[in-house]
Parts: C-alpha cells; sequence; structure tokens
C-alpha cells in the first residue's frame, strides 16, 4: 500500500486528490496539510511514502517544507505540483529535494503514474525536461564565476571514468537506451553503473545526480 500525504491550501483541489487516491487500488491518503509548517509535522508524525506538494502555500511554501522533509533523514518522497511547465519554484523544489514534479492539471493516470514512480524510487520528470528545466533556472543558484572547476570537486573524484562518462550523459538528459548506443554498452551495464553513480554521489535519483553535475561544474547552463 503506497501511502500518500497532500499538502495543498485549495480544500477542492485536496478533495480531487483525496477522491483519486480513495479510488485507486493499493494507496491511501493518510492526511492533508494546509501549508508548508503543517507538512513538515505530519509528514514526521505520520511517514507517508510520497507527499503531493504544491510550492505555493501561506506561512511556509512548499519549497521549505521540501527542503525540510528531506533534510530529516526520512524515507518519504515528495512530488511537487506546480502550475507552469518551467516554473522556478519546481526547479528550486528538485533543488530542495523532491523527486519530481507534475503539473497541478495534469491527468488521473499520469498523477497516479508519477507516485508510484516516485514511492518506488523514480524520478517523474523526463530525461530531457529534466535538463529544459536546469537550464532555465540554474541561473538562479550557480554562476558561471560561481561554478567550481570538475577536477576541484571531490564528488567527482570518487567515480571511475566510465561513470564520470555516465553521469555527463545522465546531465545531458541522455536516456539509458541512449547512453548504451553511444557507450556501446548494454543497457543491463548501464542500470548498473547509473547505480553505482547515483550510489558515490549520495544522489536519491537521476534528478539529483544532474543537480550534483551543475554544482559540480560538469556542465553549465545552456552548454
Amino acid at each position: 500500500m503506497t501511502t500518500v500525504l497532500i499538502a495543498d491550501d485549495q480544500p477542492l483541489q485536496r478533495l480531487g486528490f483525496r477522491m483519486l487516491l480513495q479510488g485507486t487500488p493499493g494507496m491511501a491518503c493518510v492526511g492533508e496539510a494546509k501549508h508548508g509548517a503543517e507538512a513538515v509535522r505530519m509528514a514526521a508524525e505520520l511517514s507517508p511514502d510520497v507527499i503531493l506538494m504544491d510550492v505555493r502555500m501561506p506561512g511556509m511554501d512548499g519549497i521549505e517544507a521540501t527542503r525540510r522533509i528531506i533534510a530529516a533523514g526520512g524515507r518519504t518522497r515528495v512530488l511537487i505540483l506546480t502550475t507552469f511547465d518551467l516554473d522556478e519554484y519546481a526547479y528550486a523544489g528538485l533543488r530542495a529535494g523532491a523527486s519530481g514534479f507534475l503539473l497541478k492539471d495534469a491527468g488521473p493516470e499520469e498523477l497516479v503514474a508519477g507516485i508510484r514512480a516516485v514511492a518506488s524510487g523514480d524520478a517523474v520528470v523526463a530525461p530531457r525536461l529534466t535538463r529544459r528545466l536546469l537550464d532555465a533556472h540554474a541561473h538562479q543558484v550557480l554562476s558561471p564565476a560561481a561554478a567550481p572547476e570538475p577536477q576541484d570537486d571531490p564528488r567527482l573524484r570518487m567515480l571511475s571514468e566510465r561513470e564520470h562518462e555516465v553521469l555527463l550523459a545522465i546531465a545531458k538528459g541522455w536516456t539509458n537506451t541512449e547512453i548504451a548506443e553511444r557507450l556501446v554498452l548494454s543497457e543491463s551495464t548501464v542500470k548498473k553503473h547509473v547505480g553505482r553513480v547515483l550510489a558515490k554521489l549520495g544522489a536519491r535519483d537521476r534528478i539529483q545526480a544532474v543537480i550534483t553535475a551543475y554544482e559540480a561544474g560538469l556542465v553549465r547552463p545552456g552548454a
């Protein structure tokens, strides 16, 4: 059973999500939070598998709530809900530790699939959309002058040459199939390399690996 906490300040929006969850086999709504502070408290009390987190809420917003929930080190994963495809808040949410984002008007099937993906440890944002999102908003937290040289980042020094290549491919938005074709590897081998890269970087998913690549200077906005 996948347990879900809804964090949204709009009653009708919460009702719609709750009805969807109640009508989906294998899912259960364990609570509803009206603002970020309440989401943080309920996450600690209920330890849900997934939180559907609206970014724009009164008081503590969804970004700060996400940051605090992830920093607490629990198993809960956060799925950001945003109004616009390339909303700057979505990027901030991913950087705060969210496992992906969906549009608030996503269809029921897409929303359910997103919750299941996040609960299983996958990222919801498609690889190319991840790169496009980061390119569009990375300037908010990363400037070319401030970005370190790749060889100076200790996280990258932990990677083998092949793992370095795989991280660069992930940061470019390549799928596992594309990585396999371009690096002349089997997809099963690529999956193993991706898993090792995530483990060595301490990244929860591919999105966090891409963010690390930006922070380390391996990839720069627009490059």
